[in-house]
């Protein structure tokens, strides 16, 4: 029983990373777990991914890079004021400008990068370096 899809899907890619596997299929597949992906494609952390329909809730098959240190969800999901990001992002990276904090924002989910430049706040999702 899954009470957290979106934990669960961090925890098989870091599973699947430190296995050196060279790819990871995730069930099931929503429309914020594909934005997160989205997010850690375009960052370079992750390679293609692709949409499975089963008609079973779907899944994601994801090629590794194998360039994820550790990732996670960051529970509770805490609300991030603008000018508070460097706190956070203290706290849950290794180092300053190592990593992503990705964050649901109301223009969207995005990384604190991009947050900090659009100037606006949220919920913290997860982290990866």
């Amino acid at each position: 029983m899954q009470f957290d899809p979106l934990s669960d899907a961090f925890v098989r890619i870091y599973n699947a990373e430190q296995a050196g596997h060279y790819e990871v299929s995730i069930a099931p597949a929503s429309n914020l777990l594909e934005s997160m992906l989205a997010i850690m494609q375009s960052s370079g952390y992750v390679g293609e991914f692709e949409r499975i329909a089963d008609g079973r809730g779907d899944a994601f098959r994801v090629e590794l890079v194998g360039a994820i240190n550790r990732c996670g969800v960051i529970k509770p999901r805490h609300s991030v004021k603008r000018a508070d990001f460097d706190k956070w992002e203290s706290r849950y990276l290794p180092a300053r400008d190592f990593g992503l904090l990705i964050v649901s924002t109301n223009q969207g989910v995005m990384n604190h990068h991009e947050a900090k430049k659009e100037r606006v706040g949220g919920r913290l999702l997860a982290y990866i370096f």
